[in-house]
């Protein structure tokens, strides 16, 4: 395995995808190159030691094979100053805490684990912050330490990945539908049930189902912020990654199969259902599905994330969709803070309401 360093073409500098422009950035000379200029200069990624150097895997000393480094975290020596830098076994993407060069570890997106696509940020963190700020001013009783200055410079772009699905299918479905006729003769009023077998039958086709390919942590982080815009898929490189951490999946799309088909089968129940009108009950069957098919694809998908443990230790995040800005958070209360709130406002009202009742 290799680590990948991306240089400037003008003074060798660390690069970084700049969201804004959609361009890879270079903070030292300042420069600006697209995509197609950056392939002429460097096809391939630059690395400062030779291949066999590049990247070491290390327990208690020894060096590690392929299923070693599944088990745990694992070492990787920095192509740009040469720091051996710890990083957890799904880190396909982070910096150098040394030198702060941005480095993919390219061995963990490569073959079976490469990403077919990526949707690049959109915006850059100076713009997340500001997001950040929005959403969090609307939250009245959250702890001053969840959103301090200190904390809020850990928001981190994360590009996550995600196993996304297409599925066609032929759905059946069978109902029993009630139409009620009421009238009256005299003094009797009379009720007339009529009963029917209800068929109906359709092709359904689903796209993008998305469903977050890493088991490690707090899966909300990833599902929350959906859905993401395909029109801004890419085919994925390497290059978006740089000045952004990403993970490397752990689960495969087999382990998602089952929940795909339900969601195909709940979906072509409710497109069957709306077709079937004038009854005033129906009770419906289990939907049928024929000849099931899906396209499975591997995508990385960004995620601006922001986590936080109280004193007891228990996990509180933020994330925001590094697409479309759709946030989503579980947050934590501030006790002192409601309680002030209770003696303010509750308590007097409760004084004038026992006064009120003597007086009375």
């Amino acid at each position: 395995m290799a680590t990948e360093t991306y240089k400037c073409p003008n003074c060798g500098g660390g690069l970084l995808f700049d969201p804004q422009t959609q361009k890879f950035h270079c903070e030292y000379c300042m420069s600006y190159f697209n995509e197609e200029e950056l392939s002429k200069s460097q096809p391939e990624a630059s690395s400062e030691m030779p291949p066999e150097e590049a990247f070491k895997e290390e327990t208690g000393g020894k060096e590690t094979t392929g299923s070693e480094e599944e088990a745990g975290a694992v070492l990787y020596t920095c192509p740009s100053c040469g720091a051996e830098i710890v990083t957890e076994e799904t880190t396909a993407a982070t910096f150098c805490y040394y030198c702060h060069n941005p480095v993919v570890l390219s061995g963990r997106l490569e073959g079976k684990w490469k990403p077919d696509a990526v949707i690049p940020f959109a915006f850059n963190k100076e713009e997340a912050v500001s997001r950040f700020r929005q959403w969090i001013g609307k939250k009245k009783f959250v702890p001053r330490g969840f959103f301090s200055e200190k904390q809020i410079e850990k928001l981190t772009g994360v590009y996550f990945p995600y196993w996304r699905a297409d599925s066609t299918a032929q759905g059946s479905l069978t109902a029993q539908g009630v139409k009620k006729r009421t009238w009256r003769a005299g003094d009797i009023e009379y009720t007339e049930r009529s009963y029917y077998r209800v068929l109906r039958e359709g092709r359904v086709d689903l796209e993008d189902m998305t469903f977050s390919a890493l088991f490690r942590g707090d899966r909300s982080l990833a599902e929350g912020v959906q859905p993401f815009d395909d029109s801004a898929m890419e085919a994925f490189r390497p290059l978006y990654l740089q000045g952004f951490q990403a993970e490397k999946r752990d689960m495969e799309k087999d382990q998602f199969r089952q929940r795909m088909e339900g969601m195909t089968a709940d979906y072509t129940k409710r497109f069957l259902m709306d077709t079937i009108n004038g009854y005033q009950s129906l009770s419906p069957s289990p939907v049928q599905l024929h000849g099931l098919e899906s396209k499975w694809q591997y995508a990385l998908l960004p995620v601006w994330v922001l986590t936080y443990r109280d004193k007891k230790g228990k996990l509180f995040y933020y994330t925001m969709n590094g697409q479309t800005g759709k946030a989503c958070g579980k947050l934590p209360v501030d006790i002192k803070r409601l309680l002030a709130l209770f003696l303010g406002i509750f308590l007097p009202l409760l004084i004038l309401l026992l006064i009120g009742g003597y007086l009375l």
